[in-house]
């Protein structure tokens, strides 16, 4: 970890404002006691949206988080954050999003699920999404990092393929890999944190630190705490 940094990496959230706030405040008194950190960062690891009812929610109180000089948040992007970008851009190719938790999306936007997946229905959902959506929030979509490294840690939201240096990684593979990743011994030359592939409980593995614990099914949203060389596991 670099010299007085302390970071908290965040799992997939999908829609679950409620364990959101209650893992911030845990971290707040986490962070409290730890008086030699100079400087916290928060990493939330992406995909904000879909499947849970509260997607809409979740990105307004991350729009509203603030950065101070001894405090700043690093948002991510998720695959999700993309399929949801790729139906308002083009609804006939990416409409694979309302079969992984778009349809709840479009409900805490307002927005009626489509009742079939006719053409003119698609791109009618996709209009009437364009024009709920804030600007803020359009803009906070599009500007989330794919990667953010730290001393000897990378954070991503998916993990990385094996054998391709970090700026080569493509952006698919960043956002959506799994097996080719999780199931590797590989050196990565980094300690990956990552979520995008669920555990039961946030798992430490020599290359890497699995962080996704499947809130919206399980009610349990998870975070890891890395200080010098410690890792300390945080669940709301």
């Amino acid at each position: 970890m670099p010299e007085g940094s302390l970071i908290y990496a965040i799992g997939d959230i999908h829609g679950r404002l409620d364990l959101l706030e209650s893992l911030l405040e845990k971290i707040e008194a986490d962070r409290s006691w730890r008086t030699e950190a100079k400087k916290t960062y928060i990493v939330f690891l992406g995909d904000y949206v879909d499947r849970g009812f509260q997607s809409r929610e979740v990105i307004d109180y991350l729009n509203g988080l603030e950065d101070t000089p001894e405090l700043s948040h690093i948002f991510l992007a998720g695959n999700h954050e993309d399929l949801m970008l790729g139906f308002l851009d083009d609804p006939l190719e990416n409409q694979l999003w309302l079969r992984v938790g778009g349809l709840q999306t479009l409900v805490s936007y307002g927005i009626q699920p489509p009742a079939n997946t006719l053409v003119d229905t698609l791109v009618e959902t996709s209009n009437a999404l364009g024009a709920a959506l804030p600007e803020g929030h359009r803009t906070f979509l599009t500007s989330l990092k794919t990667w953010w490294r730290a001393g000897g840690y990378l954070f991503v939201h998916a993990g990385v393929r094996p054998g391709i240096p970090l700026e080569q990684q493509r952006r698919t593979d960043l956002l959506g890999i799994r097996q080719a990743f999780t199931e590797s011994p590989a050196d990565f030359g980094f300690k990956v944190v990552h979520g995008h592939t669920g555990v039961a409980e946030v798992t430490h593995l020599p290359n890497r630190i699995a962080v996704d614990t499947g809130a919206f099914a399980t009610g349990t949203l998870s975070a890891v705490a890395l200080w010098d060389e410690s890792h300390t596991t945080l669940t709301s």
